[in-house]
């Protein structure tokens, strides 16, 4: 768990307050080290559209989703673990290992990076401090933490958890502050394992150029400084927010919050592909995404999030329709730290969740509106080399899933 004094951290950010873009972040291309978030969502969200026009006699069985687990595996990922519920039936697979080294197998149950799954976590904190009366979705977040964003203290909570407050993405610019050649892959993945205290996040999204607010703009530093807003509020660390709020009421024992670099036990390394070598990733150092995607989990634990989140275990039933209820619909339907794509099931009905695009894991957890159906699944050894015929294709396991979970 994170050991970062909270004090400290509000008082950082109020010293770095005053920063302009000149003196902050080197203007310049974006590091080579950041994969193409625009194409992993593009490619996602067209998976349900495309499960939904199968035809509707198509099924997937157990042994096709076996196949579809190898298969993403031969194809070019390193590792993939995968999880489909329906109701109480439950399949559960994984293929490949659980790094470059090819050694040992990765398992059903191993864990992996979620990335911004993390967001709708934080978002479910949120809620549950409007709901404690603590803040509304309309406080400020110059209310909440002075001088965070010196020059946009109205932009409001609700704009942070819908990427509609005019933030930049944030983590290309806090890359860029780290180093000296943006076209260099060697210096850019070194970095990765440098420390980024919150304070830089903020920082360099304050150097930024912000956009205005109302557009829906997707940032990792909105959510950075949620986290940091919680922290402020609770006078407690936001790792041990999740863990005592849901990951413990929930079961959820294998999900983490590390603040070390690392993969530990069983779980499946990190490791990406620049279209020529593979870059090994066990350096990587999680608070390089900080609030907006730490967290370590399961396919299982993701499951049991989304399903319990949805059913109004989480957040109360109040407010989960201000989480649901997407705030923008281009380019995806957004609510509250999280969105909702088409079911292909049910004609009319949609699908809750988020998907998370770490360095070297690219991860989704869906669940159906009632709560009976899940898809999770996690691909290790990302293809970050934006080639137009990338090393696998995601949604050959996830179409697979969708159309198993249909029953």
């Amino acid at each position: 768990m994170r050991t970062r004094d909270v004090l400290k951290t509000v008082g950082a950010i109020a010293a770095v307050a005053a920063l302009t873009g000149a003196s902050a972040v080197p203007a310049g291309p974006a590091p080579v080290a950041l994969p193409d978030e625009a194409a992993l969502h593009e490619q996602l969200w067209s998976a349900p559209a495309s499960a939904r026009s199968a035809p509707s006699a198509a099924t997937a069985t157990e042994l096709d989703l076996g196949a579809a687990v190898d298969a993403i595996v031969a194809a070019g990922a390193i590792g993939a673990t995968a999880r489909v519920e329906v109701g109480d039936e439950v399949w559960a697979d994984a293929a490949g290992t659980r790094g470059l080294d090819r050694n040992p197998p990765a398992l059903p149950h191993s864990p992996f990076r979620a990335a911004s799954n993390t967001k709708t976590m934080i978002a479910a904190l949120v809620l549950q401090e409007v709901a404690a009366g603590t803040w509304s979705l309309d406080t400020r977040i110059g209310d909440v933490v002075p001088g965070i964003f010196p020059a946009h203290p109205d932009v409001t909570l609700r704009e942070l958890l819908s990427h509609t407050a005019g933030t930049p993405y944030g983590t290309d610019l806090l890359l860029l502050s780290h180093i000296d050649d943006p076209t260099s892959v060697e210096e850019s993945i070194a970095v990765l394992g440098d420390r980024y205290p919150d304070a830089e996040h903020l920082a360099a999204a304050n150097a930024g150029a912000w956009t205005e607010p109302g557009g829906f703009v997707y940032s990792n530093v909105a959510y950075v400084a949620l986290g940091v807003a919680l922290e402020a509020a609770t006078g407690e660390q936001v790792g041990d927010l999740l863990r005592d709020r849901i990951w413990k009421p929930l079961g959820m024992h294998s999900t983490s919050y590390p603040d070390a670099p690392g993969m530990r036990g069983n779980a499946l390394q990190e490791a990406m592909w620049d279209g020529a070598t593979w870059h090994d990733l066990r350096h990587f150092d999680p608070s390089f995404f900080s609030h907006a995607g730490a967290v370590v989990t399961t396919t299982q634990d993701l499951s049991t999030f989304t399903e319990a989140l949805v059913t109004g275990r989480v957040v109360p039933a109040e407010l989960l329709d201000d989480m649901l209820t997407p705030v923008s619909d281009a380019p995806m339907a957004y609510g509250l730290g999280v969105y909702r794509v088409p079911d292909p099931c049910e004609p009319g009905a949609w699908l809750y969740g988020h998907d998370g695009g770490a360095m070297g894991t690219v991860s989704v957890g869906y669940t159906s509106a009632d709560g009976e159906r899940q898809v999770a699944f996690a691909v290790t050894g990302r293809d970050a080399s934006g080639a137009a015929t990338p090393l696998y294709d995601l949604n050959a396991l996830l179409v697979p899933m969708l159309l198993a979970s249909c029953g």
